[in-house]
């Protein structure tokens, strides 16, 4: 396990995150500078300074409890509010993009030009917020200092550790779906033809040498694909064509999607109890959550501004049927660790928990473009 995976899999799914809230405010007509709130506050918040240098200490990765516990802070870093179910779905969306951003990168170091491509596309987002800006800029030079220098084991040791994380997870998306990239057990077709990984050569010749070194032998052999030679690396800089698709936004085509819980998933849920099997990480992972979340200076909002309640349901009530329906041991709602010590990093835990707790705003008598009850009706 890479002790250097954590960044890359919270700046990642924290993208992905951004994509889906900025295409649903924009596909409801949300005033703009409500959108533009929601994003600055989410943004500012996942790049904090302070939060940055906590995320980037070498440490292991924890339970998927655990990091969605970090999430849902995230998620209410503004004046936009989520329901249990609705947090549940926004999150599969989250995890199965990136899994499949990870299966499909022709190198392990290119999980590096995902990241980027998350990055720049958030730089979209705040063009006109200088501060935050600056943020991510500093963000991204972290990422080139901690990542620059790695060899290729270790980012195939970085690219293994996140796919032991996501190996479980097999949920249906129906953008994956109508592009039969995905089957329907929730697993992913992984394609036989593209460019070929840069620096390497496309299949189809082995070479047979001598004790000195020297080429004597070649056989060719069908490979049964269609591969092409990579045209260029993508840039590393700071600005610069990234070379591939891989983290930009897919929904920006305005797509609808929907998820759902494949039956795999669903037998291997009730195998994993994580909330009450004992964890011999217990308290190492109470002090990761204690000072994550921290890190994560949340202003609350100022005046008598509203909240806003998004709902990634078409109605109410397949929300509420969604939550029900749910099985138990994907709950994200309450994190029981079993630790007896540390009194204090408890009680500091338990004050963080007790400040994650939603509560509904009343309902306003206004046009639907101010609310966000049908915000992501399409997914």
């Amino acid at each position: 396990m890479s002790v250097r995976t954590l960044p890359l899999l919270f700046l990642n799914l924290g993208g992905e995150m951004l994509y889906i809230l900025d295409q649903r405010l924009r596909a409801q007509n949300i005033p703009g500078d409500k959108a533009r709130k929601v994003l600055n506050d989410i943004i500012s918040t996942m790049f904090n300074r302070k939060f940055m240098e906590e995320l980037f200490k070498p440490q292991e990765l924890y339970s998927k409890k655990a990091l969605r516990t970090v999430y849902d802070r995230l998620a209410h870093a503004s004046i936009m509010r989520l329901n249990q179910a609705s947090m549940d779905k926004l999150y599969d969306l989250m995890t199965m993009a990136f899994k499949y951003q990870v299966l499909l990168c022709p190198r392990p170091k290119d999980v590096l030009l995902v990241t980027f491509n998350h990055l720049d596309a958030i730089k979209g987002f705040i063009r006109d917020s200088p501060t935050i800006l600056h943020q991510v800029d500093e963000t991204f030079r972290q990422l080139t200092e901690t990542y620059g220098g790695l060899s290729a084991g270790e980012f195939q040791l970085i690219r293994q550790t996140l796919l032991i994380f996501f190996q479980d997870l097999h949920i249906r998306v129906s953008i994956f779906l109508k592009d039969r990239v995905q089957n329907s057990s929730g697993r992913f077709v992984l394609p036989v033809s593209g460019p070929v990984p840069w620096g390497t050569e496309v299949p189809g010749l082995i070479r047979v040498f001598n004790n000195k070194g020297k080429e004597v032998k070649n056989v060719e052999f069908k490979h049964g694909g269609n591969y092409v030679t990579a045209s260029k690396e993508g840039s590393f800089e700071l600005y610069g064509d990234r070379g591939l698709k891989l983290g930009t936004n897919m929904y920006s085509a305005n797509r609808s999607v929907e998820t759902h819980m494949s039956g795999a998933s669903k037998n291997l849920a009730s195998q994993t109890q994580e909330s009450i099997a004992p964890n011999p990480l217990a308290k190492e992972e109470l002090n990761f959550l204690a000072r994550l979340m921290g890190g994560m200076e949340i202003q609350k909002p100022s005046g008598r501004e509203p909240g806003f309640r998004l709902n990634l349901f078409t109605t109410d009530e397949e929300e509420e049927q969604a939550a029900l329906t749910r099985p138990e041991e994907l709950s994200y709602e309450v994190i029981n660790i079993q630790a007896t010590q540390d009194q204090q990093r408890n009680e500091a835990l338990a004050r963080i928990m007790g400040e994650l707790e939603i509560t509904d705003q009343p309902r306003q008598s206004a046009s639907k473009g101010d609310d966000l009850l049908a915000m992501m009706d399409e997914l």
